[in-house]
């Protein structure tokens, strides 16, 4: 993880945005019939980014991952 990383800030409700998992329930190879998921590209507040990809919500530091989901990766002081 790099030591600078996009703060998104919170998740509008209005807008676009991948589930939010913690990485104990992650596991890239199963499948989510109950979700309509969008491969290869997460989204956060409608906008769109790469797999492998960090952000920071609040404190919150998630990642894109396969199956296009953010997975909780820690937390990290706002600056």
């Amino acid at each position: 993880m790099t030591d600078h990383v996009q703060q998104v800030g919170a998740p509008d409700p209005e807008r676009n945005t991948s589930p939010i998992i913690d990485e104990s329930e992650y596991d890239e190879h199963a499948a989510s019939p109950d979700l309509d998921i969008e491969t290869g590209v997460c989204t956060f507040n409608g906008e769109k980014f790469e797999l492998g990809a960090y952000v920071q919500s609040g404190s919150e530091v998630l990642q894109c991952r396969p199956r296009g989901v953010w997975v909780r990766r820690g937390e990290k002081r706002p600056d």
